[in-house]
């Protein structure tokens, strides 16, 4: 008798990894989850735990022994684990590289020794930096601008060796912003933190004209569970983004607009450089999603229906006075 697919989710208990898990348990998986949670929460998959199909290990992949030991009999990771805060390449570099690149390595190492031959990858759109062309397309020059950039781009690398040389088969799914239920950094995230603070003043990094993509979870869920079931062989990369795009002033008027805000709120734009939020942020990046779109996937919501569907959750989620 055959045993059954297991499937190992490393920050399954992040943002994107516990949504992940969620559509994996839903559709009768059996999932293993390692977590350290330093930066996600077992409540995003607490509602799973009773449920024979799926175990979970508090675990951090910087630790080798933690990795051999949850490959064991895994069929094909998820590596959803990461540090999520790319302004923290800025001021600490380092923490991307361990939690990024050392992590990856021991993962792909595990794999290596444990016979496991398939992984998938969140990656970023930070690895192209600030496209000359958009939107931007799969085939792009890598030149990130940050650390996280960087390190998602590093991985990528060592993934495409690990292919070639001991036949893993790897998607790499290159994220733009993503957003929804469980969201705890980025733009959205941080602005909804400084209201419930202080709504008569919103302090906004940069100058409001960065432009970027922004989807759904769910919509990105989607797109790669699709983008896994077409793997074969190989190497393979998607770029998984909306078909439109917004402002970050587009983003503010959105939210105070949300939140009923527009005559109590003074917006306060902090711009550095030529304009964006911090040294290594992206001033404008949309991407080419033709590829996702060949293969029958399509975003149900907008960049502007994210983020209202975002606000709503988490105003709700994290109980913002408001």
């Amino acid at each position: 008798m055959e045993r059954e697919s297991v499937v190992l989710v490393t920050g399954g208990a992040g943002f994107i990894g516990s949504h992940i898990v969620d559509k994996l348990v839903e559709t009768s998986y059996t999932v293993k989850v390692i977590d350290n949670l330093s930066s996600g929460s077992l409540d995003n998959i607490r509602h799973h735990l009773v449920k024979q199909s799926i175990k979970f290990i508090r675990g951090d992949l910087k630790n080798k022994e933690d990795v051999l030991r949850v490959v064991e009999d895994v069929d094909t990771v998820f590596h959803f684990a990461a540090n999520p805060e790319v302004r923290l390449s800025t001021t600490n570099p380092e923490v991307h590289f361990n939690e990024n690149v050392v992590a990856t390595f021991n993962l792909l190492e595990a794999m290596r020794l444990k016979d496991v031959k398939s992984i998938i990858f969140a990656s970023s759109s930070a690895v192209y930096g600030e496209p000359e062309k958009m939107p931007v397309s799969e085939e792009a020059p890598i030149k990130p601008l940050s650390v996280y950039g960087a390190s998602k781009a590093a991985c990528e690398n060592l993934m495409h060796a690990y292919s070639k040389l001991y036949g893993f088969n790897v998607l790499i799914l290159r994220y733009a912003n993503i957003i929804g239920p469980r969201l705890r950094h980025g733009v959205l995230y941080d602005l909804l933190i400084k209201l419930s603070r202080n709504k008569e003043v919103l302090e906004v990094l940069g100058d409001g004209t960065q432009v970027r993509s922004y989807l759904h979870v769910r919509d990105a869920v989607e797109a790669t569970l699709l983008a896994w079931s077409t793997l074969s062989k190989g190497f393979e990369v998607y770029n998984v983004g909306n078909t439109d795009y917004v402002s970050v002033r587009d983003i503010v008027e959105t939210l105070i607009e949300t939140l009923g805000l527009k005559n109590t709120t003074r917006i306060i734009y902090k711009p550095v450089l030529h304009g964006v939020g911090w040294p290594g942020d992206v001033k404008k990046i949309t991407l080419e999603v033709s590829k996702l779109l060949q293969i029958g996937w399509r975003p149900i919501m907008n960049s502007r229906e994210a983020i209202i569907e975002t606000i709503k959750s988490l105003v709700m989620e994290l109980e913002l006075k408001i």
